[in-house]
Protein backbone atom coordinates (compact mmCIF):
# COMPACT_ATOMS: atom_id res chain seq x y z
CA UNK A 1 0.00 0.00 0.00
CA UNK A 2 1.18 3.52 -0.65
CA UNK A 3 3.28 5.25 1.95
CA UNK A 4 1.91 8.62 2.97
CA UNK A 5 4.04 9.59 5.96
CA UNK A 6 7.67 9.37 4.84
CA UNK A 7 8.97 12.30 2.77
CA UNK A 8 5.50 13.60 2.01
CA UNK A 9 5.09 16.97 3.68
CA UNK A 10 6.29 20.07 1.87
CA UNK A 11 8.95 22.09 3.62
CA UNK A 12 8.05 25.71 4.38
CA UNK A 13 11.42 26.94 3.14
CA UNK A 14 11.63 24.95 -0.07
CA UNK A 15 9.60 23.52 -2.90
CA UNK A 16 11.03 20.08 -2.24
CA UNK A 17 9.52 17.34 -0.14
CA UNK A 18 11.06 16.67 3.25
CA UNK A 19 10.15 14.52 6.28
CA UNK A 20 8.43 17.15 8.40
CA UNK A 21 5.94 14.73 9.99
CA UNK A 22 2.29 13.96 9.46
CA UNK A 23 -0.37 16.73 9.52
CA UNK A 24 -2.38 14.51 11.88
CA UNK A 25 0.48 14.39 14.36
CA UNK A 26 0.59 11.19 16.39
CA UNK A 27 -2.99 10.24 15.58
CA UNK A 28 -2.04 7.77 12.78
CA UNK A 29 0.27 5.93 15.19
CA UNK A 30 -2.54 5.63 17.74
CA UNK A 31 -5.08 4.71 15.06
CA UNK A 32 -3.03 1.99 13.37
CA UNK A 33 -1.85 0.60 16.71
CA UNK A 34 -5.46 0.41 17.91
CA UNK A 35 -6.57 -1.14 14.64
CA UNK A 36 -3.85 -3.79 14.92
CA UNK A 37 -4.51 -4.50 18.61
CA UNK A 38 -8.28 -4.80 18.07
CA UNK A 39 -8.48 -6.13 14.53
CA UNK A 40 -5.90 -8.89 14.84
CA UNK A 41 -7.44 -10.60 17.92
CA UNK A 42 -10.93 -10.10 16.46
CA UNK A 43 -9.97 -11.81 13.22
CA UNK A 44 -8.17 -14.62 15.04
CA UNK A 45 -11.30 -15.16 17.14
CA UNK A 46 -13.34 -15.12 13.93
CA UNK A 47 -11.08 -17.83 12.47
CA UNK A 48 -11.57 -19.99 15.57
CA UNK A 49 -15.36 -19.62 15.53
CA UNK A 50 -15.73 -20.16 11.79
CA UNK A 51 -13.43 -23.19 11.95
CA UNK A 52 -15.80 -24.73 14.46
CA UNK A 53 -18.81 -23.86 12.31
CA UNK A 54 -17.14 -25.40 9.27
CA UNK A 55 -16.62 -28.63 11.23
CA UNK A 56 -20.15 -28.67 12.58
CA UNK A 57 -22.06 -27.66 9.45
CA UNK A 58 -21.16 -28.30 5.82
CA UNK A 59 -21.94 -24.82 4.59
CA UNK A 60 -19.94 -23.19 1.81
CA UNK A 61 -20.49 -19.66 3.07
CA UNK A 62 -18.64 -20.45 6.32
CA UNK A 63 -15.59 -21.51 4.30
CA UNK A 64 -15.65 -18.22 2.38
CA UNK A 65 -15.98 -16.17 5.58
CA UNK A 66 -13.11 -18.15 7.11
CA UNK A 67 -10.91 -17.43 4.08
CA UNK A 68 -11.89 -13.75 4.31
CA UNK A 69 -10.81 -13.60 7.96
CA UNK A 70 -7.43 -15.15 7.10
CA UNK A 71 -6.93 -12.62 4.29
CA UNK A 72 -7.78 -9.76 6.67
CA UNK A 73 -5.14 -11.04 9.10
CA UNK A 74 -2.55 -10.91 6.30
CA UNK A 75 -3.57 -7.33 5.47
CA UNK A 76 -3.22 -6.28 9.10
CA UNK A 77 0.23 -7.86 9.42
CA UNK A 78 1.68 -6.82 6.07
CA UNK A 79 0.18 -3.35 5.67
CA UNK A 80 -0.86 -2.01 9.06
CA UNK A 81 2.14 -3.40 10.94
CA UNK A 82 4.97 -3.62 8.41
CA UNK A 83 4.07 -0.83 6.00
CA UNK A 84 2.64 1.84 8.28
CA UNK A 85 3.79 1.16 11.84
CA UNK A 86 7.21 -0.40 11.23
CA UNK A 87 8.41 1.62 8.21
CA UNK A 88 6.67 4.93 8.71
CA UNK A 89 6.77 5.35 12.48
CA UNK A 90 9.25 2.90 14.07
CA UNK A 91 12.08 2.87 11.55
CA UNK A 92 11.16 6.17 9.89
CA UNK A 93 12.57 4.86 6.61
CA UNK A 94 11.62 2.26 4.02
CA UNK A 95 13.00 -1.26 4.07
CA UNK A 96 15.86 -2.18 1.70
CA UNK A 97 14.71 -1.80 -1.89
CA UNK A 98 14.43 -5.47 -2.88
CA UNK A 99 12.78 -6.49 0.40
CA UNK A 100 10.45 -3.51 0.23
CA UNK A 101 9.33 -4.43 -3.29
CA UNK A 102 8.78 -8.07 -2.33
CA UNK A 103 6.68 -7.01 0.66
CA UNK A 104 4.80 -4.64 -1.63
CA UNK A 105 3.78 -7.52 -3.89
CA UNK A 106 2.54 -9.48 -0.87
CA UNK A 107 0.62 -6.42 0.33
CA UNK A 108 -1.25 -6.07 -2.95
CA UNK A 109 -1.88 -9.81 -2.97
CA UNK A 110 -3.43 -9.67 0.50
CA UNK A 111 -5.58 -6.67 -0.45
CA UNK A 112 -6.87 -8.34 -3.60
CA UNK A 113 -7.53 -11.61 -1.77
CA UNK A 114 -9.43 -9.86 1.02
CA UNK A 115 -11.68 -8.23 -1.56
CA UNK A 116 -12.09 -10.96 -4.14
CA UNK A 117 -12.85 -13.75 -1.68
CA UNK A 118 -16.16 -11.95 -1.16
CA UNK A 119 -17.06 -12.31 -4.85
CA UNK A 120 -17.61 -16.12 -4.78
CA UNK A 121 -19.43 -15.64 -1.47
CA UNK A 122 -21.81 -13.28 -3.27
CA UNK A 123 -22.27 -15.81 -6.08
CA UNK A 124 -22.89 -18.51 -3.46
CA UNK A 125 -25.65 -16.47 -1.84
CA UNK A 126 -27.14 -15.63 -5.24
CA UNK A 127 -27.45 -19.34 -6.05
CA UNK A 128 -28.87 -20.10 -2.59
CA UNK A 129 -31.57 -17.44 -2.93
CA UNK A 130 -32.43 -17.57 -6.62
CA UNK A 131 -31.81 -21.28 -7.33
CA UNK A 132 -32.27 -23.00 -3.95
CA UNK A 133 -33.04 -26.49 -5.28
CA UNK A 134 -29.78 -26.54 -7.25
CA UNK A 135 -27.69 -25.00 -4.49
CA UNK A 136 -26.16 -28.16 -2.99
CA UNK A 137 -25.33 -29.63 -6.37
CA UNK A 138 -23.45 -26.47 -7.39
CA UNK A 139 -21.99 -25.18 -4.14
CA UNK A 140 -20.53 -27.70 -1.71
CA UNK A 141 -17.47 -27.65 0.61
CA UNK A 142 -15.11 -29.61 -1.66
CA UNK A 143 -15.69 -27.21 -4.55
CA UNK A 144 -15.62 -24.23 -2.21
CA UNK A 145 -12.14 -25.10 -1.00
CA UNK A 146 -10.91 -25.32 -4.60
CA UNK A 147 -12.42 -21.91 -5.37
CA UNK A 148 -10.74 -20.40 -2.31
CA UNK A 149 -7.35 -21.84 -3.26
CA UNK A 150 -7.82 -20.54 -6.80
CA UNK A 151 -8.61 -17.03 -5.53
CA UNK A 152 -5.53 -16.98 -3.28
CA UNK A 153 -3.27 -18.28 -6.08
CA UNK A 154 -4.65 -15.92 -8.74
CA UNK A 155 -4.36 -12.89 -6.44
CA UNK A 156 -0.73 -13.76 -5.66
CA UNK A 157 0.21 -14.28 -9.31
CA UNK A 158 -1.66 -11.20 -10.51
CA UNK A 159 0.12 -9.05 -7.89
CA UNK A 160 3.59 -9.64 -9.37
CA UNK A 161 3.33 -6.62 -11.74
CA UNK A 162 2.83 -4.40 -8.68
CA UNK A 163 6.53 -4.81 -8.01
CA UNK A 164 6.74 -1.77 -10.32
CA UNK A 165 3.92 0.15 -8.63
CA UNK A 166 4.67 3.92 -8.92
CA UNK A 167 5.02 6.14 -5.85
CA UNK A 168 1.81 8.07 -6.38
CA UNK A 169 1.90 9.80 -3.03
CA UNK A 170 5.37 11.28 -3.67
CA UNK A 171 5.21 12.11 -7.35
CA UNK A 172 5.64 9.78 -10.26
CA UNK A 173 9.08 9.09 -11.71
CA UNK A 174 10.00 11.70 -14.24
CA UNK A 175 8.05 14.50 -12.56
CA UNK A 176 9.70 17.88 -12.69
CA UNK A 177 8.90 21.53 -11.95
CA UNK A 178 5.82 20.67 -9.95
CA UNK A 179 4.34 18.61 -12.77
CA UNK A 180 4.33 14.90 -13.29
CA UNK A 181 4.70 12.52 -16.11
CA UNK A 182 4.51 8.79 -16.20
CA UNK A 183 4.63 5.98 -18.66
CA UNK A 184 1.56 4.44 -20.19
CA UNK A 185 2.40 1.25 -18.32
CA UNK A 186 2.13 3.00 -14.98
CA UNK A 187 -1.25 4.47 -15.90
CA UNK A 188 -2.47 1.04 -16.97
CA UNK A 189 -1.19 -0.51 -13.73
CA UNK A 190 -2.96 2.10 -11.59
CA UNK A 191 -6.22 1.72 -13.50
CA UNK A 192 -6.01 -2.07 -13.33
CA UNK A 193 -5.54 -1.79 -9.56
CA UNK A 194 -8.55 0.52 -9.18
CA UNK A 195 -10.67 -1.79 -11.31
CA UNK A 196 -9.44 -4.87 -9.43
CA UNK A 197 -9.95 -3.60 -5.89
CA UNK A 198 -13.08 -1.51 -6.35
CA UNK A 199 -14.81 -1.09 -9.71
CA UNK A 200 -15.20 -4.74 -10.73
CA UNK A 201 -15.99 -6.16 -7.26
CA UNK A 202 -18.54 -3.41 -6.59
CA UNK A 203 -20.19 -4.10 -9.95
CA UNK A 204 -20.59 -7.75 -8.99
CA UNK A 205 -21.77 -6.89 -5.48
CA UNK A 206 -24.34 -4.32 -6.54
CA UNK A 207 -25.78 -6.34 -9.41
CA UNK A 208 -26.09 -9.67 -7.57
CA UNK A 209 -27.19 -8.09 -4.29
CA UNK A 210 -29.89 -6.16 -6.14
CA UNK A 211 -31.18 -9.42 -7.62
CA UNK A 212 -31.04 -11.10 -4.19
CA UNK A 213 -32.94 -8.30 -2.46
CA UNK A 214 -35.56 -8.16 -5.22
CA UNK A 215 -36.03 -11.93 -5.06
CA UNK A 216 -36.44 -11.87 -1.30
CA UNK A 217 -38.98 -9.04 -1.47
CA UNK A 218 -40.91 -10.86 -4.18
CA UNK A 219 -41.07 -14.04 -2.12
CA UNK A 220 -42.10 -12.12 0.98
CA UNK A 221 -44.91 -10.42 -0.92
CA UNK A 222 -46.03 -13.67 -2.57
CA UNK A 223 -45.97 -16.02 0.40
CA UNK A 224 -46.44 -13.69 3.39
CA UNK A 225 -45.74 -16.66 5.63
CA UNK A 226 -45.27 -16.46 9.33
CA UNK A 227 -41.72 -17.07 10.46
CA UNK A 228 -40.21 -15.84 7.20
CA UNK A 229 -36.44 -15.42 7.37
CA UNK A 230 -34.05 -13.82 4.90
CA UNK A 231 -31.07 -15.78 6.28
CA UNK A 232 -28.29 -14.52 8.49
CA UNK A 233 -25.59 -15.34 5.96
CA UNK A 234 -27.32 -13.24 3.30
CA UNK A 235 -27.63 -10.36 5.78
CA UNK A 236 -23.93 -10.70 6.61
CA UNK A 237 -23.08 -10.58 2.91
CA UNK A 238 -25.09 -7.41 2.38
CA UNK A 239 -23.40 -5.80 5.39
CA UNK A 240 -19.87 -6.79 4.31
CA UNK A 241 -20.27 -5.55 0.74
CA UNK A 242 -21.98 -2.31 1.77
CA UNK A 243 -19.28 -1.45 4.31
CA UNK A 244 -16.58 -2.26 1.76
CA UNK A 245 -18.14 0.01 -0.88
CA UNK A 246 -18.28 2.92 1.56
CA UNK A 247 -14.83 2.54 3.16
CA UNK A 248 -12.84 1.93 -0.03
CA UNK A 249 -14.40 4.66 -2.18
CA UNK A 250 -12.22 7.53 -0.77
CA UNK A 251 -8.96 5.63 -1.34
CA UNK A 252 -9.89 4.77 -4.93
CA UNK A 253 -10.71 8.41 -5.65
CA UNK A 254 -7.45 9.58 -4.06
CA UNK A 255 -5.39 7.16 -6.16
CA UNK A 256 -6.88 8.54 -9.37
CA UNK A 257 -6.50 12.10 -8.08
CA UNK A 258 -2.79 11.57 -7.40
CA UNK A 259 -2.38 9.98 -10.82
CA UNK A 260 -3.69 12.94 -12.80
CA UNK A 261 -3.04 15.94 -10.53
CA UNK A 262 0.30 17.62 -9.87
CA UNK A 263 1.57 17.88 -6.31
CA UNK A 264 0.69 21.23 -4.65
CA UNK A 265 3.50 23.79 -4.75
CA UNK A 266 2.64 25.43 -1.40
CA UNK A 267 2.69 23.98 2.13
CA UNK A 268 -0.99 24.60 2.93
CA UNK A 269 -2.58 22.63 0.08
CA UNK A 270 0.16 19.99 0.36
CA UNK A 271 -0.68 19.33 4.02
CA UNK A 272 -4.39 19.27 3.23
CA UNK A 273 -3.84 16.73 0.45
CA UNK A 274 -1.68 14.67 2.78
CA UNK A 275 -4.37 14.74 5.45
CA UNK A 276 -7.11 13.63 3.05
CA UNK A 277 -4.86 10.85 1.76
CA UNK A 278 -4.19 9.64 5.30
CA UNK A 279 -7.89 9.57 6.12
CA UNK A 280 -8.63 7.63 2.92
CA UNK A 281 -6.03 5.00 3.84
CA UNK A 282 -7.37 4.76 7.38
CA UNK A 283 -10.93 4.19 6.18
CA UNK A 284 -9.85 1.53 3.69
CA UNK A 285 -7.86 -0.42 6.29
CA UNK A 286 -10.68 -0.12 8.82
CA UNK A 287 -12.52 -2.59 6.59
CA UNK A 288 -10.20 -5.37 7.82
CA UNK A 289 -11.22 -4.93 11.45
CA UNK A 290 -15.00 -4.53 11.39
CA UNK A 291 -16.23 -7.88 10.07
CA UNK A 292 -16.13 -9.57 13.49
CA UNK A 293 -18.41 -6.90 14.92
CA UNK A 294 -20.76 -7.16 11.93
CA UNK A 295 -21.04 -10.92 12.50
CA UNK A 296 -21.76 -10.40 16.20
CA UNK A 297 -24.38 -7.74 15.47
CA UNK A 298 -26.23 -9.85 12.90
CA UNK A 299 -25.85 -13.45 14.04
CA UNK A 300 -26.99 -14.68 17.43
CA UNK A 301 -25.17 -17.99 16.87
CA UNK A 302 -21.90 -16.18 16.22
CA UNK A 303 -22.34 -14.05 19.37
CA UNK A 304 -23.03 -17.14 21.44
CA UNK A 305 -20.01 -18.99 20.08
CA UNK A 306 -17.79 -15.92 20.58
CA UNK A 307 -18.88 -15.77 24.21
CA UNK A 308 -18.18 -19.48 24.64
CA UNK A 309 -14.69 -19.21 23.14
CA UNK A 310 -13.82 -16.16 25.24
CA UNK A 311 -15.06 -17.79 28.43
CA UNK A 312 -13.06 -20.92 27.70
CA UNK A 313 -10.00 -18.78 26.96
CA UNK A 314 -10.16 -16.67 30.11
CA UNK A 315 -11.10 -19.58 32.37
CA UNK A 316 -8.51 -21.88 30.75
CA UNK A 317 -11.12 -24.53 30.08
CA UNK A 318 -11.20 -26.97 27.23
CA UNK A 319 -13.96 -26.44 24.73
CA UNK A 320 -16.30 -29.38 24.05
CA UNK A 321 -15.18 -31.58 21.16
CA UNK A 322 -16.62 -30.37 17.84
CA UNK A 323 -19.39 -32.24 16.13
CA UNK A 324 -18.11 -33.10 12.68
CA UNK A 325 -20.42 -32.42 9.79
CA UNK A 326 -19.24 -35.51 7.95
CA UNK A 327 -21.63 -37.45 10.19
CA UNK A 328 -24.47 -35.01 9.65
CA UNK A 329 -27.16 -34.33 7.11
CA UNK A 330 -27.71 -30.94 5.56
CA UNK A 331 -30.94 -29.42 4.27
CA UNK A 332 -30.86 -26.90 1.46
CA UNK A 333 -29.98 -23.50 2.90
CA UNK A 334 -32.37 -21.40 0.87
CA UNK A 335 -33.08 -18.38 3.09
CA UNK A 336 -36.81 -18.43 2.39
CA UNK A 337 -37.39 -21.90 3.86
CA UNK A 338 -38.62 -21.58 7.44
CA UNK A 339 -40.67 -23.65 9.89
CA UNK A 340 -43.80 -21.84 8.74
CA UNK A 341 -43.54 -22.85 5.11
CA UNK A 342 -41.35 -25.98 5.15
CA UNK A 343 -44.40 -28.27 5.11
CA UNK A 344 -45.36 -27.15 1.60
CA UNK A 345 -41.87 -27.23 0.05
CA UNK A 346 -40.03 -30.21 -1.32
CA UNK A 347 -37.00 -30.66 0.92
CA UNK A 348 -33.76 -32.03 -0.47
CA UNK A 349 -31.50 -33.79 2.04
CA UNK A 350 -27.79 -34.28 1.36
CA UNK A 351 -25.08 -36.32 3.03
CA UNK A 352 -21.42 -35.47 2.54
CA UNK A 353 -18.39 -37.69 2.36
CA UNK A 354 -15.09 -36.94 4.10
CA UNK A 355 -14.07 -34.64 1.23
CA UNK A 356 -17.18 -32.53 1.50
CA UNK A 357 -18.94 -33.80 -1.64
CA UNK A 358 -22.67 -34.60 -1.64
CA UNK A 359 -23.00 -38.37 -2.09
CA UNK A 360 -26.55 -39.12 -0.99
CA UNK A 361 -29.60 -37.17 -2.13
CA UNK A 362 -33.13 -37.93 -1.01
CA UNK A 363 -36.40 -36.07 -0.80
Amino acid sequence: MEHSHIFTVLSTNSSSWSPRGCPLGQFPVIYYSSLLCLGLPANILTVIILSQLVLRRQKSSYNYLLALAVADILVLLLIVFVDFLLEDFILGAPLPHSLNKAVQVLEFSSIHTSIWITVPLTVDRYIAVCHPLRYHTVSYPARTRKVILAVYACCLISSIPYYWWPELWHGLPGASNGGRSSSAGQHVLVWVHCATVYLLPCSVFFSLNAIIVRKLRCRRNCFRLRGYSTGKTTAILLAITSVFAVLWAPRTLMILYHLYTAQPATPGPARLLHLVTDVANMLALLNTGVNFFLYCFISKRFRRMAGTVLKALFRCRKQPPPFYASHNFSITSSPWISPANSHCIKMLVYQYDKNGKPVCISS
